[in-house]
């Protein structure tokens, strides 16, 4: 038999309300509740229960979804209501420390507390692409897993409740770090006969390829052999960044994207560990 439990979710933006239209499609019986009343409208006629006052909304089910701005307005807007018995699963943009701290927070209310990482952007809400980590009570996943299973999958990272946003984050860091190279890319022959959608047809695919470097690194932090399988060592790149400082001069394109990273490869190198790969440049960035 499919799972359709009852939940309440607080909160209808954009991610709001692709949740509340998965868990509606899947015939959950859902409790609405958001600040602005009008966007509670479309999910009523889809058969929602809309709660004109938080503390209904949480009242109403066991399992109590909050997708809001951030950390500052999940702790407003449940100020003063009842969280005895209740599962709270924040869906809510935020670091491991706001996670860790909003768990604290909610435990000594008498909830359960999960904490979500949504990867995925609304328009992929109900689709495979699209998943969610989470930390936080073990129990409480155990519990709703089905139900939280409905609009993305899920991956349970761990009971640590900051551990969600972790991995958010880092995942996040590296894609910020993709896109800043890509960017440089483009910014390499923006002044040239090089049509555009070649070069990303030739980006996406040698990104690609390349994935396998976080195996790699990966590798070695975990044996602490960092010379293990490198085929082009620090040395190697470290000589071959000057001809990406000459060709980004010659473009006239600033290398304000690259020269951090080379800065902290070329620091490697000078403390002696030019045959190793890049590895060591994550314990320079260790405070």
């Amino acid at each position: 038999m499919t799972d359709t439990s009852p939940l309440t979710l607080l909160g209808l933006g954009a991610m709001g309300s692709a949740l509340a239209s998965a868990w509606l499609t899947a015939g959950h019986d859902l409790t609405v509740w958001n600040r602005t009343p009008g966007r509670t409208a479309p999910h009523a006629a889809r058969g929602a229960v809309v709660a004109t006052d938080v503390a209904d909304a949480v009242a109403a089910n066991g399992l109590v979804v909050a997708c809001l701005l951030d950390d500052r307005s999940v702790r407003a807007t449940l100020d003063g209501v009842d969280l005895t018995g209740k599962d709270l699963v924040n869906l809510t943009t935020s670091s491991p420390g706001e996670a860790r701290a909003l768990a604290e927070w909610a435990t000594a209310r008498g909830a359960r507390f999960l904490d979500g990482g949504i990867m995925a952007v609304p328009p992929m809400i109900g689709t495979p692409g699209a998943y969610v980590f989470y930390s936080g009570s073990a129990e409480a996943f155990d519990a709703h897993r089905d139900t939280l299973a409905v609009p993305a999958a899920t991956n349970y990272v761990g009971e640590d409740p900051g551990f969600a946003a972790l991995h958010d984050v880092a995942l996040l860091s590296a894609m910020t770090g993709m896109f800043a190279g890509v960017t440089h890319a483009f910014a390499l022959v923006r002044k040239e006969n090089i049509p555009p959608r070649d070069l990303a047809g030739l980006l996406s695919g040698y990104l690609t390829a390349m994935t396998g470097y976080a195996h790699g690194i990966a590798e070695h932090l975990a044996t602490g052999d960092y010379t293990a399988g490198v085929t082009s060592n620090l040395a190697m790149m470290t000589q071959g960044n000057a001809t990406l400082l000459r060709t980004a001069e010659e473009q006239g394109v600033s290398p304000e994207l690259l020269t951090p990273f080379m800065r902290l490869m070329r620091q490697r190198l000078d403390d002696g560990h030019g045959d190793e790969g890049t590895t060591g440049v994550v314990d320079l960035l260790l405070r």
